[in-house]
C-alpha cells in the first residue's frame, strides 16, 4: 500500500522535531512533579492532557501538592496562560475558513512552540486553507505527542527516586530556567521582581487559599504592562522558551 503524506504534514513534524526535542527535559521534570505532589499516573496524565500547558500545568501541580483550593488552582492555571488569547487573536485570520470543529482542535493544539511556527511558515501566501490546517496540527500534535510521552517517562522515573533527592525541587528550578533568558528587558525586568517578590512574600505571610502564587502572577502582569507604558519597550515574548 502507497500511503503519501501530505507535504505539509511531512513539514510540519520536520519543523517541530527540534523544538519538540527541548521539551524533553521539562515533560520528564513534570511526570516527576505530578509523582513528588502524590498524583497516580491516571491523574497525572487527564492534567497533562485536559490543561496541556507546560508553566500552568507546573503551577497547578505545586499547587496541588499543597492541597491548595481547587479554584485557586484553576485561577492560576488561566491567569499564567492569558497570553493565549494574544496567539489566538494573532493566528485567527489564517483559520477564518475553517469549520468549527476544525477551530476547536486548533485552539487545543496551540502552544508557543506551535504559534511561533505557524506564523513563521504562514509567510509564504501562495498556502491554501487546508495546507494551513495540515501544518499547524501536524507540528502542534507532534510536540503534544512528545510532551505526553515525556510526562509519563517522567512519572516512571519519579516513582523509581529516593525520596532524599529533593524533587520538590525540581519545580522552581525549571522555572528558573524558563525565567532567566526572557528577563532582557525594562518590562520583563519588572515582571519578574514585582511578581516573584509578591509570591515569595505571599508564602512567608501564609496568604489564605495558598493564593500567593496567583497575586504574584497577577502582579507581574500589571507590572510588566506599567513599565511596558512607562518605558515604551515592548517586551520579547520568548517564543523560544521552553513552554506550553
Amino acid at each position: 500500500m502507497n500511503l503519501r503524506v501530505p507535504p505539509e504534514v511531512r513539514r510540519g513534524v520536520r519543523d517541530a522535531a527540534p523544538v519538540a526535542l527541548g521539551l524533553v527535559p521539562f515533560g520528564l521534570v513534570s511526570g516527576v512533579a505530578a509523582v513528588e505532589a502524590g498524583l497516580s499516573l491516571a491523574q497525572a496524565m487527564g492534567l497533562s492532557v485536559l490543561v496541556y500547558a507546560g508553566t500552568s500545568q507546573l503551577a497547578a501541580i505545586d499547587l496541588l501538592g499543597r492541597n491548595a483550593e481547587l479554584v485557586v488552582v484553576v485561577l492560576t492555571a488561566v491567569v499564567i496562560n492569558l497570553r493565549m488569547t494574544m496567539y489566538s487573536a494573532s493566528i485567527a485570520p489564517y483559520f477564518r475558513s475553517f469549520s468549527a470543529r476544525w477551530k476547536a482542535l486548533c485552539s487545543y493544539a496551540l502552544t508557543d512552540q506551535a504559534y511561533a511556527l505557524a506564523i513563521a511558515r504562514y509567510a509564504d501566501e501562495q498556502l491554501n486553507a487546508a495546507a494551513r490546517r495540515r501544518y499547524f496540527l501536524s507540528a502542534g500534535f507532534f510536540i503534544w505527542l512528545v510532551w505526553q510521552v515525556c510526562t509519563v517517562a517522567g512519572v516512571f522515573l519519579g516513582t523509581g527516586l529516593p525520596s532524599s533527592w529533593g524533587l520538590e525541587f525540581a519545580v522552581p528550578l525549571v522555572f528558573l530556567g524558563l525565567l532567566v533568558p526572557v528577563v532582557s528587558d525594562a518590562p520583563t525586568v519588572a515582571a519578574a521582581a514585582v511578581g516573584g517578590s509578591v509570591a515569595v512574600v505571599g508564602e512567608a505571610l501564609a496568604f489564605p487559599f495558598n493564593l500567593g502564587l496567583m497575586a504574584g502572577a497577577v502582579a507581574g502582569v500589571l507590572a510588566g504592562v506599567l513599565a511596558e507604558e512607562l518605558t515604551g519597550e515592548v517586551p520579547d515574548a520568548g517564543l523560544g522558551e521552553v513552554e506550553n
